[in-house]
């Protein structure tokens, strides 16, 4: 039975016995009182003192009686909610047991009362907490190999250079190749702690010019952007937008580095400010599979399947941009670019009034 029947169900009752008890009660004392009356009204030496203490008694028996109806009209209200609630206690046993070795536990209730919706919305948020857990579970595995691999690496030309002598141009190569992976693994734990940083959310909240960010950051890059072969060009209009300074700067750094990383010899990177969307970057490079869009904000996620292809990244920017972005209250998009090849990135953030 559900709760809410049970409730009715104990209504009813409350109400029948409040009708029926103080009226039966009333009637038996009622009776009592008038037989009373009755006999006293006999001419009977000593009978007067014998019926002021039998309604004497009478009064008492009514007070003992409104007691003891509210006593047991209170034993018996506490009886009926546990009762009501028992199912309620019930769905709490099986979830006080789950945990992250069974989280694939789910209640799957019948019906449409108030205890089934109530379980239904707690599967939904089992599954939440779910694939956050396997996100994490699979996130660490990730930075665990992509931390591995270059590690390898190192030891092995190290096991290398010490195994034997080696010449100039050797050990110069050498040196540049361990140099490189040191690189990339700085990279790499410097965007992990970045992401981090993110997660935690704001700071602080304060009105922030997105226009000369970007100009700045267009500034940093030009030089990276020529050695590339791609050209950069900015369409930039006054807009404030709330947020921190240092994670707006990264979030624009890391969409403007990523569309020169990935973009071809000759091509444009094309970085817009506006009213809507606040921020897009759009570049010329290698066609994107629509299917493959969403998979690239994840960490560690690449276009190109072969991890090894690393290109001189950590596979983490669009996951920093993305948890950026949340931060501030904010969305981000991205899909293939119009001119047959590259990625548009669009993001939307609250705008200061």
């Amino acid at each position: 039975m559900t709760p809410r029947r049970r409730i009715v169900l104990v209504g009813a009752i409350a109400l029948l016995v409040g009708f029926i008890l103080p009226t039966l009660t009333r009637s038996v004392l009622s009776t009592l009182w008038f037989h009373g009356r009755g006999v006293c009204g006999l001419a009977v030496p000593g009978v007067d003192l014998v019926c002021k203490s039998a309604l004497t008694l009478a009064e008492q028996l009514y007070a003992l009686t409104g007691f003891a109806v509210l006593l047991l009209a209170v034993v018996g209200i506490w009886a009926a909610a546990r009762w009501c609630l028992r199912p309620v206690r019930d769905l709490g046993g099986p979830i006080s047991q789950v945990g992250p070795q069974n989280l694939g536990y789910r209640i799957r209730p019948r019906g449409k009362d108030e205890l089934a919706r109530l379980a239904r919305s707690i599967d939904e948020m089992m599954e939440r907490i779910a694939a956050g857990y396997e996100g994490q579970r699979r996130f660490a595995a990730n930075a665990s190999h992509e931390l591995r691999t270059p590690l390898a690496v190192q030891r092995t030309l190290i096991e290398v250079g010490m195994a034997r002598s080696l010449t100039g141009e050797q050990l110069e190569l050498l040196t540049g190749q361990l140099l490189e992976t040191n690189e990339r693994n700085e990279r790499l734990i410097e965007g992990l702690l970045a992401l981090s940083e993110s997660d935690q959310g704001l700071r602080s909240r304060v009105p922030q010019r997105l226009d000369e960010i970007v100009t700045n950051v267009l500034a940093a890059y030009q030089d990276r952007a020529s050695a590339a072969g791609v050209t950069m060009q900015g369409q930039l209009e006054p807009r404030l937008v709330m947020g921190e300074r240092v994670l707006l700067e990264r979030l624009v750094t890391n969409l403007v580095e990523n569309a020169i990383k990935y973009n071809r010899p000759g091509g444009t990177v094309t970085v817009t400010v506006g009213r809507d969307p606040t921020l897009t970057v759009v570049n010329t490079g290698q066609v994107v599979p629509a299917e493959a869009v969403a998979g690239l904000f994840e960490p560690f996620r690449r276009l190109a399947r072969d991890r090894t292809n690393h290109s001189g990244g950590a596979g983490l920017g669009l996951a920093i941009a993305r948890s950026i972005t949340q931060a501030h209250d904010g969305l981000i998009a991205a899909r293939p670019a119009d001119s047959g090849g590259g990625l548009r990135v669009d993001v939307r953030l609250p705008t200061a009034h």
